[in-house]
């Protein structure tokens, strides 16, 4: 590497705005840090008897910096965003850290559509739907959507309706009175809408009018004689009332806003942060914090806040924390930037509000009195088996694991699985589901070219893994690389090796085989990958099998409803004949034009 004469670079700095970014002798990356002037802040490093910069940890970093780089920025803003982008990305050694990642789920209600469905969501996005939470208790969000679903009747399937071409035939839930069949036409736009709002109203807290409604129902039914229908409104009063004694209120306001306290011992740090949604305190979470005994809480807490909320789209009107931030002005700017209406934090001395802060804080010594050995165990887990798989390939680093898997009778039905694992854990929201379009016959080969070929060609399935798992020997493994390597793509493949009882039992890489020591941590993991990848793909199989009755592989394709798909049919006689036919052909079926002939032409081809 050049000789980086630190004091002649040191003379270089500007007096701007900017990130810099620390590096020992092998150029990894040992802190970053934002300044208002670059120049005077990266020098403070390397003076002596400088204040903070005067703690072991400062000096332990100091001794191993080698060379530095820095980014100048137009503002002390955009080099605050910079900065927690830049740590979360490579997670530098000497930076305090958040060592967990916690995603907590949230109800979705997709807007857009014309008959919006209610569905569960593993993160909150910036699009069109509306979203309510996030609830620490996953169990509650799908017990509250599937209430919503029975009480206001609203649709479970997640398939896109034109309010002008529904005409489907009904399903089942239709038939025992739990959907209102907007598929098939049988409710209008309008009305679904108000069934909607009420479903709104219901998660803004405002449940007495729907309690009122279902007392009456009850008591009409009772009246009747109808005793079972009064016995399930029964059951859905009882249901509203547990869901609603879940949440405890907060008497401040109905605003949002979160709470942050931290506990500390001479080697963790633990950070509460409470949720208060519309006056609710609808959930918690827990944090552990890889900090030094030299940082102060301030920075702690200041280093939570930047990295937390960087990377979530909602962001409350208030925060409460335990201790006063450092660049509280430029944090609050940025983040009522991203809101987009102001955003305070603030440090109560007294009142309801510090009792708020001394309930997170209550409950971050508890979990750093009870929980932190546990939680350090699975985070040693999950590093020590990612480090082994690292290790294996000649990696430095290995975060996200991808799983293939085919499913087939005979070769029908054929469906593959993608199942992701992320820091050694699963990441539900990344799997991927894949119906064969081109392989005739039992050919789990040409499946999985297929399958890896849409994977790495469709930039909407994420970002690519740093290792590549397949359920099967060195055939499939030659696949993949094969498609890999005609993609000019550079990824390792490894092989899952079961034994004979069908149990993982090793690794197979470059054309050997690699056992893993009893107790093997990076075993423990690639045994839970490869049996969800194939519990997921089985699972996808049986929907398939099941759903045999009413879909076809035709209905798929963009642009092809019930008339064009019956008229292909009819036109064909089957799948592998209009898999077959030209663009010419498809265009002479009745009901086809040159744009969907296209779509199906394009589709398998």
């Amino acid at each position: 590497m050049e000789i980086f004469d630190i004091e002649e670079e040191l003379n270089k700095l500007p007096h701007s705005p900017g990130v810099y970014i620390m590096h020992d002798e092998n150029d990894a990356i040992l802190y970053v840090g934002k300044a208002v002037d670059l120049h005077n802040r990266v020098r403070q490093y390397f003076r002596s008897g400088h204040g903070h910069n005067n703690s072991p940890k400062i000096l332990r970093m100091v001794s191993h910096i080698h060379h530095f780089e820095y980014i100048v920025t137009s503002s002390e803003m955009e080099a605050l965003v910079l900065e927690c982008n830049l740590i979360k990305e490579h997670r530098p050694k000497y930076n305090t850290m958040m060592t967990d990642d916690k995603g907590y789920p949230y109800i979705r209600i997709t807007m857009k559509d014309d008959f919006p469905v209610l569905m569960y969501s593993h993160q909150m996005k910036r699009d069109s739907s509306l979203y309510f939470g996030p609830y620490t208790n996953g169990g509650a969000v799908h017990d509250t959507i599937a209430l919503l679903r029975d009480i206001f009747s609203l649709r479970r399937c997640r398939k896109k309706i034109d309010a002008s071409k529904a005409d489907e035939r009904p399903c089942l839930y239709h038939q025992i009175g739990k959907c209102t069949a907007p598929c098939a036409g049988l409710i209008s736009r309008e009305d679904y809408r108000k069934c909607i709002d009420k479903a709104i109203d219901f998660l803004n807290g405002n449940t007495k009018d729907t309690l009122n409604d279902l007392k009456e129902r009850m008591k009409k039914a009772s009246d009747e004689l109808d005793f079972e229908t009064a016995a399930s409104l029964r059951d859905l009063i009882n249901s509203i009332n547990a869901i609603s004694e879940r949440q405890l209120v907060s008497k401040t306001s109905s605003d949002d806003r979160d709470i942050i306290a931290l506990a500390r011992n001479d080697s963790d740090v633990i950070i509460s942060i409470f949720f208060v949604r519309d006056g609710s305190l609808i959930g918690r979470e827990s944090h552990h914090m890889d900090a030094d005994i030299s940082d102060t809480d301030n920075e702690v807490i200041t280093e939570f806040i930047k990295q937390y909320y960087i990377g979530i789209p909602f962001i409350p009107k208030e925060i409460l924390t335990v201790t006063p931030i450092l660049d509280e002005d430029v944090i609050t700017s940025y983040l009522s930037d991203r809101k987009g209406q102001k955003v305070i934090i603030i440090t109560p001395q007294k009142g309801e509000k510090k009792g708020l802060i001394k309930l997170a804080e209550d409950n971050a010594k508890l979990v750093l009195a009870q929980d932190i050995e546990r939680i350090k165990r699975l985070e040693k887990r999950t590093t020590e088996s990612c480090k082994e798989i690292a290790d294996i390939v000649g990696l430095e680093n290995v975060s996200r694991l991808e799983a293939f898997d085919i499913s087939n009778i005979s070769g029908y039905h054929s469906v593959a699985s993608m199942v992701v694992f992320q820091d050694g854990k699963p990441k539900r929201n990344a799997y991927r589901k894949f119906r064969l379009r081109t392989v005739e016959g039992p050919d789990d080969y040409a499946s999985m070219k297929e399958v890896l070929s849409r994977r790495f060609t469709n930039e909407n399935l994420g970002e690519f893994p740093d290792v590549i798992m397949m359920d099967g020997g060195k055939g499939q493994i030659h696949i993949a690389e094969t498609v890999l390597n005609s993609l000019g793509i550079d990824i390792p493949v490894c092989g899952m090796v079961k034994d004979d009882n069908h149990r993982t039992r090793a690794l197979l890489y470059q054309d050997k085989e690699i056992s893993f020591k009893k107790g093997s941590e990076a075993m423990h993991m690639i045994t839970a990958l490869q049996d969800e990848t194939h519990r997921f793909a089985i699972d996808y199989h049986k929907q398939v099998r099941s759903n045999e009755q009413t879909r076809s592989i035709l209905d798929d394709i963009p642009g092809i409803g019930p008339a064009r798909k019956k008229a292909l049919l009819l036109y064909f006689k089957d799948i592998d004949a209009i898999r077959k036919a030209t663009l010419d052909e498809l265009s002479k079926v009745d009901g086809m034009n040159t744009k969907s002939a296209k779509e199906v032409f394009d589709f398998f081809n």
